[in-house]
């Protein structure tokens, strides 16, 4: 078993280290400052699509209301610095534990109920905050914006702000899939998955349910919040109809759901193809809503040729063309011999 597993676990290394190795070389291969920022949108996306997964790959609950974390993050991290006069990173730390906080009520709340109306719980939940950034103006900057002091001083240029945001965002990303990994692994993540599988089954079975849904929501929380904070440090100016949209909670989905919401770098992979697919039709065709167009039809195929994701799609087929180990393990004539000479001396001894 040693011998067929041991090769498995060194090519899974070995392109982990390649992948790792390829996304900290992105800013140096990036040929302009433009595409070293399409880089930054891109892994912003992988965070928040990772961050979501902790509810809807562990619990089977679908959120399209992810983007008022991530919106709540990111103002509580500008409205720190700007009105507080915390030190960035301190305020993006803080702005993230407040999210957290007020998510254990709202978690509390939506929690009980499931399917459909979850959703539709989860998408009041962006209106409700839009409105209130909306029509809070005088703290919020309401529809006018709130623009965000950027941590790096005036001596730093566009394209190196670029450079170090990605890098940070890479540090994220690479926490939060490590926390999903140890999750996965672990006796709370068999039971968020028993959740997933049948709710009902694991709580007459002994699983707290509620209380394991309502840990691995405020995870989530805290994570999208996280990265919604980064991205407004990056970005330097939140706007409330682009920070609380069904969209950007439309797009979490697809991402997950493209990748494969059970395997932990699925939605890493989703966000690459989306985040990408997104920026190449504004970037071509504008403001036209074109994109959704093209992101239904990939949704659409998703779901009809590729239900699980295109990771455990290529798993499934990699498994399809690896050869078979046959059920009867092969002896040699030594091991006959042996075994026939220990039968022997045991059946003199009786």
């Amino acid at each position: 078993m040693r011998s067929v597993s041991d090769p498995a676990r060194a090519a899974k290394l070995v392109g982990l280290l390649l992948l790792a190795a390829l996304v900290l070389a992105f800013p140096a291969l990036a040929p302009d400052p433009f595409i070293l920022s399409v880089g930054v949108v891109i892994i912003s996306y992988a965070v928040l699509a990772t961050s979501w997964n902790f509810v809807g790959g562990f619990t089977g609950y679908i959120s399209l209301g992810h983007a008022a974390y991530s919106g709540l993050g990111g103002y509580a991290t500008a409205l720190l610095v700007v009105h507080a006069d915390l030190n960035p990173w301190l305020a993006l730390v803080l702005g993230a534990v407040v999210v957290a906080v007020l998510a254990v009520p709202i978690g509390v709340a939506s929690l009980r109920v499931r399917g459909a109306s979850f959703v539709i719980v989860s998408i009041a939940l962006v209106l409700i905050t839009l409105l209130v950034f909306q029509s809070w103006g005088d703290l919020t900057g309401g529809s006018n914006g709130l623009r965000v002091p950027r941590p790096f001083g005036p001596d730093v240029l566009r394209p190196e702000q670029h450079e170090r945001f990605f890098y940070l965002h890479a540090a994220l990303l690479a926490v939060a899939l490590l926390c999903w990994w140890v999750i996965d692994r672990s006796r709370f993540g068999s039971g968020l998955k028993a959740i997933r599988e049948d709710e009902d089954k694991a709580e007459a079975l002994g699983v707290p349910t509620f209380a394991y849904k309502l840990v691995a929501f405020v995870v989530s929380a805290l994570f999208t919040a996280l990265g919604g904070g980064l991205y407004a440090l990056w970005f330097g100016f939140l706007d409330p109809i682009f920070q609380f949209s069904v969209l950007t909670g439309s797009y979490l989905v697809l991402m997950s759901l493209l990748g494969g919401v059970r395997s932990l770098f699925g939605p890493v992979l989703g966000a690459v193809i989306v985040g990408y697919a997104v920026e190449y039709f504004k970037a071509q065709y504008g403001d036209t809503q074109l994109h959704l167009v093209a992101l239904g039809v990939l949704l659409a195929a998703v779901v009809l040729f590729m239900p699980d994701g295109i990771i455990p799609a290529l798993r499934d087929l990699l498994h399809r063309f690896r050869p078979r180990t046959a059920s009867i393990r092969e002896v040699s004539q030594a091991e006959l011999a042996e075994q026939r000479r220990t039968g022997t001396v045991e059946e003199a001894r009786l």
